[in-house]
């Protein structure tokens, strides 16, 4: 207890309710910070690889997600734990950053403090290991500088790309269909890339999906799907080379913002009424013929009188189009998005190649496909699958590879996956080790363990003994100078992961050692836990 004493000797408490609060101090907080990391990180081990299990989460209300995404795992596992919620945060913070390896990034940093553990039982203070990964974290990005390989492509030759989106494909739920995918990935992200400025807007790529259908039925299309249709069942479901109108104000007369009474006590001025709001959608209508345009798309709603109109004078249209699809339909068309019908005018008019109501089944579900865009600057990708489980899980899985694409145009890096990078980085680091005084050379070999922790679950999730695999691909390493040896989960019959084109981005693999050293040295810094104690 925190106690403190006045000057006439009489104790005091400083923290208050200190009877109500628990609290763990020095080495005890560090341990117990370390084992609720490795509890953690244990959950994602068995889901690392192209073999790696997947996790069933069910939410409180009901809700099943299969995954072997480590960023949802940990996302829907609701950890409790103050340090087990640091582990879920790591894991964002790569899917935010690079988008693919959160399995990875969260086994690295448990097997970090799994070795921090060991080195506090020999009486290391903490911040002195903390030092040891600093240091041991630098060699091993200087060591990934010195191993990778420049990819060089273009928007003919999308080969190196496909072959990376592969890899990050293979360990996924549509593994089996990992070419076709990662092709569908490359060309959308090229199609939205800047390449000049090594840029890619993933907002431009949309992933719309329907269950039902088979995997295989998965494709790009080059413009924009909507999930509406037509605003009159007796509209024409296709529609070639049209011209456009995006507007954001309704079909609907004014609605005066003053309270009004109208009163009405002869029928004909009941008529003249209806004849005056009649007149008002005919001028509308009239507005958005003049303009020239063949399709009008709203983002809000119709009157009934507006919708019969439309149809009386042959011009299809579509109500209620969210505000994030109408961007990316201006964006794709060319056409302006009109605020007011006295702005409508030619010149903000888009173009469309061919518009088409697509109906799926026996569901009656129906969508829209707007292709021949003059800019080809907003694709979808739309999936199918069977079931919205699985559907889901396609649709998570293709963000990755998405990520990745976009990773290698920004840097087209790459180092050799297969847990090849990091038992080389662990050679380099236990190299650096031998030339480094001090306790910190303990934490620099224990950093080149943790490395193993990699490629040693990546061998078990395989069903291969993964010592062994181990043991043998390092010593190859070793004697001949070859950081491109990994472990064979695919049991090909080689170790060189050139020869099974498995990739890895260097961005990817720099910032998930940078990330598991900054949480593992934070967590090795925490020296006092006070928490309010749990309900009895």
């Amino acid at each position: 207890m925190s106690l403190a004493f006045d000057e006439f000797g009489r104790p005091f408490i400083i923290i208050r309710e200190q009877d109500k609060k628990s609290r763990v101090k020095g080495i005890d907080a560090v341990k117990a910070s370390i084992m609720a990391a490795k509890t953690v990180a244990r959950t994602l081990r068995s889901s690392l690889g192209p073999k790696g299990m997947d996790k069933m989460l069910q939410s409180p209300d009901g809700d099943v997600t299969i995954t072997n995404d480590g960023a949802t795992i940990l996302e829907l596992m609701e950890v409790e734990n103050q340090i087990g919620k640091l582990m879920v945060e790591l894991s964002k913070s790569q899917d935010h950053e690079i988008g693919d390896g959160t399995t990875g990034v969260v086994v690295l940093a448990g097997a970090l403090l799994e070795q921090a553990e060991s080195l506090i039982d020999m009486g290391i203070h903490p911040l002195r290991i903390a030092e040891g990964y600093e240091m041991a974290c630098k060699v091993s990005t200087e060591n990934l500088d010195k191993i990778k390989s420049k990819f060089d492509f273009t928007k003919e030759d999308i080969e190196p790309l496909v072959k990376t989106c592969m890899t990050t494909l293979s360990s996924k739920i549509v593994g089996r269909l990992k070419r076709q995918m990662a092709e569908i990935c490359c060309k959308a992200v090229l199609a939205v890339a800047d390449l000049e400025r090594r840029d890619v807007n993933l907002d431009l790529i949309k992933v719309e999906g329907k269950v039902g259908g088979l995997m295989e039925d998965t494709r790009l299309v080059e413009g924009i799907v909507i999930d509406k249709d037509f605003s009159h069942p007796q509209m024409p479901k296709q529609l070639n080379d049209v011209k456009i109108a995006i507007l954001t104000c309704p079909f609907e007369p004014p609605k005066p913002k003053t309270k009004h009474k109208v009163e009405i006590d002869t029928v004909e001025k009941f008529e003249e009424l209806r004849k005056q709001e009649q007149q008002y959608f005919v001028d509308m209508v009239q507005k958005c013929k003049d303009s020239g345009a063949g399709l009008v798309i709203c983002q809000w709603g119709f009157d009934d009188e507006a919708n019969h109109l439309l149809m009386h004078h042959n011009l299809p249209a579509v109500r209620w189009v969210g505000g994030v699809e109408i961007e990316l339909l201006a964006m794709a068309t060319g056409a302006r998005i009109v605020p007011r019908f006295s702005e409508l005018s030619p010149e903000k008019l888009g173009q469309a190649g061919s518009v088409k109501e697509v109906g799926f089944g026996t569901t009656k579900d129906k969508m829209l496909v707007i292709e021949g865009c003059p800019n080809l600057k907003a694709v979808t990708i739309f999936v199918r699958g069977g079931n919205k489980m699985v559907l889901d899980e396609i649709k998570r899985s293709l963000h990755d590879a998405i990520c990745v694409a976009r990773n290698l145009v920004r840097d087209n890096a790459i180092v050799y996956g297969g847990g090849a990078a990091e038992i080389s980085c662990s050679l380099a680091v236990e190299e650096a080790a031998n030339n480094v005084v001090g306790v910190e050379q303990y934490a620099m070999r224990a950093f080149a363990d943790a490395l193993h922790a990699v490629p040693l679950s990546l061998a078990e999730n395989s069903g291969l003994p993964p010592i062994e695999s181990l043991t043998s691909v390092r010593k190859r390493q070793m004697e001949e100078k070859n950081p491109y040896l990994g472990i064979d989960c695919n049991d090909v019959g080689t170790n060189d992961m050139r020869e099974q084109n498995v990739f890895e981005t260097v961005i990817g693999k720099k910032q998930q050692l940078f990330l598991a050293t900054q949480v593992c040295k934070m967590i090795l810094k925490i020296d006092d836990v006070i928490k309010p104690s749990e309900f009895d």
